[in-house]
């Protein structure tokens, strides 16, 4: 009975609204600011999608089984196998990629793929799309794609690209969980709780991946026996953060796990997007030592660029079949002539210190928790990194604070 009132209110509420909006046009349509998944809503099936909604809940009432999640993206539903969630639970929710599209596209590359300026293989180069990055596609013409990724805007070879349902089905099935900071920077900690110790300082420039959304007792319990040390818990209430759990998610930031309350981050999945590229000379970073030193770091930023989307591999040091920070840092400076220790610890030591306001193209920045450097990445102008990030990410490109820098050191 209950459910035939709330079928019948919803049913009227959808009618006054179809009734109150007016509609010019047989393919008149309702564009909103914030499209659902990056699709535009039409106004003839507005009603129809409010009932079908309730029918959709009632269903799912009665469903035992599930394959996967449930996935809503504005004008279809499919679905999404269990393990695209970081949490692995068969629960249904929203498909939200941190992009808005009409025509999606996906760069469907090995590495990387130029972004430039005009559609001319000589135009100059504005971003780089790294495999499976999504965009906007405007158009596409005489071979190329013109689009926007991010903060980029330019062409690309249309060869490159897959679009439409394609890129629909490969965005369901790379995208990933990933967090966004809401205030201007943030202090995420070892353990999911206030009184642990703060780990690192995140910033808003940057979607960091949740590797665990549905922090429970038992699972805490069981990272606490796997990773945590008696100093580790030492001042916490244990009791209360075993009941503040599910407030928290665990994030992986290069290889290194952490803890964030839910409070003061967004949600989406995460397809990368292009990111903007710009020549030493124009990145602002002055103060070279001379126009040798100059030239140099800008040979040994193309250089590194080369490798971008490059597998990452914990302990590897080869560029082409994946390297880690440190290894990745070493054999860039390798080939020019300067031979750095193989950890990003030794690095550190073995680097002069700069402060932020003289950084300079080729500086290493380095970051860790407390005084403990645990990763590197090379600075390439612009307040940008190029650095071995992660298993999932490989080689990209970060905001250079987007962790707190321990250290900024210099080779050259």
């Amino acid at each position: 009975m209950r459910k035939n009132i709330v079928r019948f209110l919803a049913a009227s509420a959808a009618s006054i609204l179809c009734a109150a909006i007016p509609v010019t046009g047989k393919g008149a349509v309702l564009t909103d600011e914030k499209p659902l998944a990056g699709f535009t809503l039409s106004l003839e099936k507005y009603c129809d999608t409010l009932i079908a909604d309730i029918k959709k809940e009632e269903h799912m009432e009665r469903k035992t089984e599930e394959a996967g999640s449930t996935v809503k993206t504005g004008r279809k539903k499919t679905t999404i196998k269990a393990n695209s969630s970081p949490n692995n639970t068969e629960t249904e929710e929203e498909f939200k990629l941190n992009l808005v599209y009409d025509r999606l596209g996906v760069a469907n590359v090995h590495n990387y793929l130029n972004v430039r300026k005009a559609p001319d293989e000589g135009s100059k180069i504005v971003g780089k799309m790294t495999r499976n990055s999504g965009c906007n596609v405007y158009k596409i013409k005489n071979g190329w794609a013109k689009i926007v990724s991010g903060k980029v805007k330019g062409w690309v070879k249309a060869e490159y690209l897959i679009t439409d349902g394609k890129a629909e089905a490969r965005a369901r099935q790379v995208a990933t969980l990933r967090a966004t900071v809401s205030t201007e920077t943030l202090n995420v900690r070892t353990l999911p709780s206030i009184e642990s110790s703060i780990y690192d300082q995140l910033s808003a420039d940057e979607e960091y991946r949740v590797a665990e959304d549905n922090i429970t007792e038992s699972w805490l319990k069981r990272y606490i026996a796997k990773y945590c040390s008696k100093k580790d818990l030492r001042g916490i209430d244990l009791e209360r953060m075993y009941k503040d759990a599910r407030n928290w998610v665990m994030l992986k930031i290069d290889e290194e796990r952490m803890f964030v309350s839910k409070d003061f981050i967004n949600f989406s999945y995460n397809l990368n997007r292009a990111v903007t590229i710009k020549q030493p000379s124009e990145s602002g970073s002055s103060g070279t030592s001379g126009s040798g030193s100059s030239s140099t770091a800008s040979s040994i930023v193309d250089y590194a660029m080369q490798f971008l989307g490059n597998r990452y591999v914990w302990g590897g040091t080869s560029l082409t079949n994946g390297a880690d920070c440190s290894g990745f840092v070493m054999r860039i400076y390798e080939h020019f002539g300067y031979y750095l220790p193989r950890t990003s610890r030794e690095q550190a030591a073995a680097t002069r210190s700069v402060s932020s306001s003289e950084v300079q193209v080729g500086d290493l920045f380095f970051y860790g928790s407390g005084s403990t450097v645990n990763h590197v990445a090379l600075y390439i102008g612009g307040g940008q990194i190029i650095h071995a990030s992660n298993s999932r990410d490989g080689i990209k490109i970060s905001s250079a604070y987007y962790r707190q820098p321990l250290k900024i050191g210099r080779v050259m």
